[in-house]
């Protein structure tokens, strides 16, 4: 996870009431005193850029700090800090983003005009213009992540579970019953956010037109440069190309399933009942990766196993991981990196163990915060928050607004891109590994990556489309759950395991929606992903199967990434897309390649069962 905060911004009422009165009064002027005042107006919009970009790049590495202190001593005085500086720096960029909007229209170089418009678009929940809404939306908003962050759902017996107790029984529990019963409970906690919900989408969408935008929909499919109903016709046409794939794994994993609960419990056709998957929300499958796996998948080795064999303790896997990216031609992380990073839980002290790379300075204060477990998983994340690290210090040298990933897509999928080459070859490159195991063993290796991965992209895809449909009002309150669920079967195939109404509220089961978080960079990332890793294993020169290629130690491979990391986001993302694998257009091709073995072995599989795919 990349901890870079989101550019923020909405609403000074002073400032709207100027930006008015310039307008109005410029119309009145003769066509040369228009001229001399857009001179003037233009060169007011660069003093403006100038300021905003030095005043938020201060802003920035305050709040870095006050995260970062509060994420690693966890106490009421931290916390009243870090919500604090929070308050200070939304403020600002509230104050900066209603500014901005001002200047839109103007005639500007390509890079002002860009900044002005990441400034603007940005925000991800603009405030209205009457302060009373906007301190409303803030209550709400607060609100809606207390009610999702202290959700339980209590068992008769009085064990009362958070969401984390609750989804390791969704993993690893086989019974049905207690499935149904830990995914319906769960959903209990989003019912009071419903009208919560509507009326923060009511206000949300007062800021967005506030800022020139016709709703929040409208806002949020802008920051991808281009336009919004273009972008969303884009995502339909890269799911176009991966859902093939993604029908033969439905197909297989619906008739496995079928296999060991039978009809009454998981049909053998349409919809797969969303408890049986292994996810409290069915985004991922891999957890029942055991169930549906074939009989000869196991590879021979066992990662974890292999760490402790080799004496890999928490320091020594960060180092391996570091060794990757030096590997490709990169620069050592600093000795700040080793001194200030979080490595292992404390035990005496409160922390937020979830993984996340940092950037706390903008230029080299680079580190990672997890509690590293000595495991196959934690081997795999330590790389991908790597990748996030040494893209932050690749642009460090941008301007502050453009030290950024190209998109929200780019900075996740640098990570998984990297995670990519932990193949088989680099366990036997870097010594973990004495073989290579053959071929006939791929076809687990890639079950187990696809159940997370190609199993996740419609889920990471259907998220927005339901929000976007809301904040244009094309799903009207009435319709929430309905709308939901339409689209859940639409996407994934998958159903509610039993009868939902609009008393329920399932989508705020789910955090980033009471935590207006945008999603489709998730999708975006798992197909850029596999894009960047074939081209960059074509750079290095391989030609084998892409699922089995890693570029560990190719310094070609790493010049043509670093490339692209340091444009950061000041160019429009084809540009920065372009610069790795050679083509503007993202291309979901290159997981369809990356699977092909898997997906020709499970279309014969699903013919020998005499599966009929498809819900």
């Amino acid at each position: 996870m990349n901890n870079s905060l989101a550019k923020v911004a909405t609403v000074s009422k002073l400032a709207a009431l100027i930006a008015i009165a310039l307008s109005t009064s410029a119309c009145n002027k003769t066509e040369a005193e228009t001229s001399s005042v857009k001179v003037d107006k233009t060169t007011e919009a660069k003093q403006f850029i100038q300021d905003a970009e030095s005043t938020m790049a201060e802003l920035s590495i305050e709040i870095n700090r006050s995260e970062w202190i509060y994420s690693n001593f966890i106490t009421e005085d931290t916390a009243a800090l870090s919500a604090s500086v929070a308050e200070k720096y939304t403020a600002k960029s509230v104050e900066l983003a209603t500014q901005s909007a001002q200047y839109a229209d103007l005639t500007l170089s390509e890079t002002d005009k860009r900044k002005l418009n990441i400034l603007r678009s940005s925000i991800v929940l603009p405030a209205p213009l009457d302060p009373a809404k906007n301190a409303e939306l803030a209550g709400i908003t607060s609100e809606l992540n207390g009610l999702y962050g202290k959700g339980k759902y209590c068992f008769e017996d009085g064990r009362c579970l958070t969401q984390p107790e609750l989804s390791a029984i969704m993993a690893n529990s086989k019974n049905p019953d207690e499935l149904l019963e830990v995914w319906q409970g769960w959903r209990e906690i989003a019912k009071p956010m419903r009208p919560l919900f509507e009326r923060e989408v009511v206000l949300a969408n007062e800021g967005a037109k506030d800022l020139g935008y016709a709703n929040l929909s409208e806002l949020w499919r802008s920051n991808y440069d281009m336009k919004p109903d273009e972008f969303s016709t884009e995502l339909d046409r890269l799911w176009g190309q991966v859902k093939p794939l993604y029908d033969s794994l439905h197909c297989y994993v619906r008739g496995e399933l079928n296999e060991q609960y039978g009809d009454e419990v998981a049909p053998a056709d349409g919809p797969i009942p969303a408890h049986l998957l292994g996810n409290m929300w069915a985004q991922s499958w891999g957890n029942i990766y055991n169930q549906v796996a074939p009989k000869d998948a196991d590879p021979g080795y066992d990662v974890t196993e292999l760490l402790a064999k080799h004496n890999y303790d928490e320091i020594k896997m960060v180092e391996q991981a570091e060794s990757f990216f030096t590997s490709l031609g990169f620069e050592p992380l600093p000795d700040t990196f080793w001194q200030r990073s979080l490595f292992v839980q404390p035990e005496d002290r409160d922390v937020v163990c979830h993984a996340s790379a940092w950037d706390l300075d903008n230029l080299d204060d680079i580190r990672i915060k997890m509690c590293i477990q000595k495991t196959a998983e934690d081997f795999t994340v330590i790389h991908h928050e790597l990748g996030h690290n040494f893209y932050q210090r690749a642009y460090k040298n941008q301007p502050f607004i453009f030290k950024n990933s190209a998109n929200d897509g780019f900075h996740e999928a640098i990570g998984d891109t990297v995670a990519l080459s932990i193949t088989p070859n680099y366990l036997k490159q870097i010594g973990l590994l004495d073989e290579v195991p053959d071929a006939s063993k791929d076809i687990g290796l890639l079950l187990k990556q696809a159940l997370d991965k190609v199993a996740f992209m419609p889920f990471g895809l259907m998220i927005d489309q339901w929000r976007w449909k809301v904040f244009s009002g094309e799903i009207t309150p009435e319709q929430y759950n309905q709308a939901w669920w339409e689209l859940r079967e639409k996407y994934q195939g998958v159903k509610a395991p039993i009868a939902r109404s609009e008393a329920d509220f399932d989508p705020g089961a789910k955090y980033h929606v009471p935590g207006n978080v945008p999603y489709t960079r998730y999708f975006l990332a798992h197909i850029l992903q596999f894009q960047f890793h074939k081209s960059l294993c074509e750079i290095a020169g391989d030609n084998g199967p892409v699922h089995r290629c890693s570029i560990y130690g190719n310094k070609e491979a790493g010049a043509k990434l670093n490339t692209m990391l340091e444009m950061g986001q000041s160019q429009p993302w084809p540009e920065a897309l372009a610069a790795v694998t050679g083509t503007k257009e993202m291309d979901a091709k290159a997981v369809l390649d990356y699977f092909a073995p898997l997906q020709t072995w499970l279309d014969e599989q699903n013919s020998a069962a005499n599966r009929q795919c498809g819900w």
